[in-house]
């Protein structure tokens, strides 16, 4: 079966959203508005995996949706919604953890991770949570996903999973009117840009973070000039100059970050690069890189504060989102109810 070609996407609202997401996401979600239909979500079912106070929760909600519009994000090309506000996620999901196998979500890395050592008193919906991300792809039957490194073992469970109830119901969606028996598709990754994995600013050697306790750490998207400039001067580095080669990196994990930084701002090569400053000590090139981030993301927050002003304005963009999403996913979740055997009066 040829299913149309369709990208999902979503951001958890636990925080501002950073450099690091709109570098390794953004950018990239932007340019695939150009040539996919596009649904991006902010996924707040997925951000009470863990505990959240309510109130801050509802700011942040408005907070990413007001940061995707910012950074260019357009409503009317894609469809941007809070997934709570589409209950086709929630069915979808029940139906998952009815066909997901408990092996297949032991050997989930990242709940290991978020989870630690007192995984007893983990919540259960942390630990069946690979299951909802398939359902939010699939509740679309979206073909494409970009994802980032600790996401790509959930995507391929969503894969399995897609297969498995493919599998297991082959000749009742064949009865549904799929001939060949194939219901949900296998999504694809789409791999991000040069900045896919943008690293803390105070430790090369960890993914940056809305989690990390230092605020050094990151750049968020709401950040003044001169906060942005404090920060990429706090930058921890080495201490010898810029190498002129790529390789000249190698083990020095800072360094690599903040070159990749400036190079995915300009869309360049880490070589391109090079080729400019090498030689040049730190102090020189954080000052160039200073300059840069201010120009590519002042303009960002000011937007979203902008956004914010109004919030009436956002939750109106998020409701007519919803009512696109149901639209693609209520008919999908119907056929997924006929094919399991529900009774839909």
């Amino acid at each position: 079966m040829a299913f149309q070609e369709r990208v999902f996407s979503g951001m958890q609202p636990t925080g501002s959203l950073h450099l690091g997401n709109y570098l390794g996401a953004m950018l990239q979600w932007i340019k695939l508005q150009e040539t996919h239909e596009c649904i991006y979500c902010v996924v707040d079912m997925h951000a009470i995996t863990v505990w959240q106070d309510p109130d801050q929760l509802r700011s942040a909600i408005r907070q990413v949706t007001a940061a995707y519009i910012a950074s260019g994000l357009d409503p009317k090309r894609s469809i941007l919604f809070n997934q709570s506000e589409v209950s086709e996620h929630a069915e979808l999901a029940w139906v998952f953890n009815c066909v997901a196998r408990l092996g297949w979500l032991n050997r989930m890395t990242q709940f290991k991770e978020k989870a630690g050592k007192d995984r007893e008193n983990a919540s259960v919906g942390l630990y069946v949570y690979p299951d909802l991300m398939a359902a939010d792809i699939l509740a679309y039957q979206a073909t494409h996903v970009p994802v980032g490194h600790d996401q790509k073992q959930h995507l391929e469970l969503a894969r399995d999973i897609a297969q498995k109830f493919n599998n297991d119901f082959g000749p009742w969606i064949e009865k549904a009117g799929y001939e060949d028996g194939i219901f949900f598709p296998q999504p694809e990754p789409v791999i991000t840009g040069l900045a896919a994995r943008v690293m803390s600013l105070r430790d090369g050697t960890k993914k940056m973070s809305k989690s990390e306790s230092s605020e050094l750490s990151r750049i968020n998207l709401t950040d003044d000039a001169d906060t942005i400039a404090k920060k990429i001067q706090k930058a921890r580095t080495d201490p010898e100059a810029l190498p002129s080669e790529e390789k000249g990196l190698e083990g020095r994990p800072e360094a690599e970050n903040l070159v990749g930084i400036y190079a995915a701002l300009l869309g360049k090569a880490k070589a391109d690069v090079l080729k400019e400053f090498g030689g040049a000590q730190f102090s020189v090139f954080k000052k160039a890189l200073a300059e840069l981030c201010v120009t590519r993301l002042v303009p960002i927050a000011v937007e979203i504060e902008h956004l914010l002003a109004d919030e009436g304005e956002i939750d109106r963009i998020l409701a007519d989102g919803a009512a696109r999403a149901r639209a693609i996913a209520r008919p999908v979740i119907n056929k997924v109810k006929d094919i399991v055997g529900f009774v839909r009066t």
